[in-house]
């Protein structure tokens, strides 16, 4: 009994001994730690590799409005461009860099010697001969730094179109479509350079059989300022279309008219803001300073005294302030057309903003103008019209893009 019982008692704490020592031996082994270490390491890994569709869906509403952003910021920096380019006009600054280099030109002359350098070259040139005879090399400077502060701010604009586009196109922000635009508008920045300089070149040639003040041609003043207009409206009217969320309206018929009557009364706002170069290219506010009234008629007798006819609307500097003047009746008019329409219907609080603020900045902008005639064209007062046509065309492309928006 004694010696089977031994027997058992003996192996069975072999067997309990060799299972703590391999439970030891196991929890001891490096080889088995590491194993297990990368096998957990292996399921948190597969786990978080797991594709978030949201994170990969590119463009998206997010990146949309990042696009959005960009773009109605290159809006801001081409009114810069715009009103600084009013202000170089006003100023009679423009001729006063009379060649044009893309990259040496940044850097303003320096030392007394370059200064001189560059006033003598101006000295060549009919501006200097006929009205500026008698400048002084501290008035050059003046006109010089504002004609080169355009083109730096011109450059300043490229910039902030052409980089952003680089990196958005490789990050993937752009759909189809939206290259094409992007590419559109970089296109675009680039031709406006060229044409403002081919604008200048207008004002620097000899006129032998011309006794007028030297001055850029009001058809390249046309050209110039128009393109710098629609590169701002496309701006300004992709960017919002991207930012602002979508109206849930049911399309009615007041509804399409609302939107021609819109897209009219903007077109019409773009065409008085055109017009306003062929006044100023031709000093044409300078002419008939009185209002309602043109002197002492409503028509004046020179109103189409040159020949052929057409010539008048483009060439006679009264028939271009008339024009001016009854484009911007025929704008307040409808805009307040517009106003009075949009108060029978029922629009989202932000499109009836819009309108409202359209409607305001209309006439404060008439009242700017009047001003500016009566007061024979201040450059303070005369700067400050020339915003407020930009800021009128802010206000109508708003109009038009939140209309727009209303679902069909």
């Amino acid at each position: 009994m004694l010696l089977p019982s031994l027997r058992a008692f003996v192996s069975c704490g072999c067997r309990t001994a060799g299972k703590r020592l391999q439970q030891g031996n196991y929890q001891r082994s490096p080889l088995r730690q590491w194993l297990v270490r990368r096998e957990k390491s292996t399921v948190i890994a597969e786990a978080g590799a797991t594709p978030t569709p949201a994170a990969v869906s590119v463009p998206n509403a997010a990146t949309n409005r990042i696009v959005g952003r960009w773009l109605v910021g290159c809006s801001g920096l081409v009114v810069g461009a715009v009103v600084l380019g009013g202000v170089t006009r006003l100023t009679e600054s423009g001729l006063s860099m009379v060649d044009w280099h893309l990259v040496k030109e940044m850097k303003p002359p320096q030392s007394q010697a370059e200064w001189e350098a560059e006033f003598q070259k101006y000295q060549q040139y009919p501006e200097f001969k006929i009205m500026n005879h008698n400048m002084t090399l501290t008035e050059f400077k003046f006109i010089f730094y504002m004609e080169w502060g355009h083109r730096m701010w011109g450059r300043l604009v490229g910039l902030a179109y052409i980089l952003p586009t680089v990196y958005f196109w490789r990050k993937g922000y752009f759909t189809r479509s939206m290259k094409g635009r992007v590419l559109g508008l970089c296109g675009f920045v680039f031709f406006q350079g060229l044409l403002g300089w081919y604008m200048v070149k207008s004002g620097l040639e000899e006129k032998p059989n011309s006794y007028d003040i030297p001055r850029v041609s009001q058809y390249r003043l046309a050209a110039h300022l128009g393109s710098a207009l629609l590169l701002y409206c496309a701006s300004l009217w992709t960017g919002l279309s991207l930012m602002l969320p979508t109206h849930k309206l049911p399309n009615t018929r007041q509804l399409t008219v609302l939107r021609r009557f819109a897209a009219g009364t903007g077109g019409l706002v773009f065409l008085t803001a055109l017009s306003g170069a062929f006044v100023a290219g031709l000093d044409a506010g300078l002419v008939y300073n009185s209002f309602p009234k043109m002197g002492e008629r409503w028509l004046p007798d020179d109103l189409l005294a040159f020949s052929p006819t057409l010539k008048n609307f483009f060439e006679n500097p009264t028939t271009v302030q008339f024009d001016h003047r009854i484009l911007a009746i025929g704008t307040v008019t409808a805009i307040t057309g517009l106003f009075l329409y949009s108060r029978k219907m029922r629009l989202p609080q932000r499109a009836k903003i819009a309108i409202s603020c359209l409607t305001a900045m209309a006439y404060l902008q008439v009242g700017l103008g009047i001003s500016t005639l009566l007061l024979y064209v201040p450059t303070p007062l005369a700067a400050t019209h020339q915003s407020g046509s930009l800021a009128l065309l802010t206000l109508a492309i708003w109009v038009l893009t939140e209309l727009r928006r209303v679902a069909k």
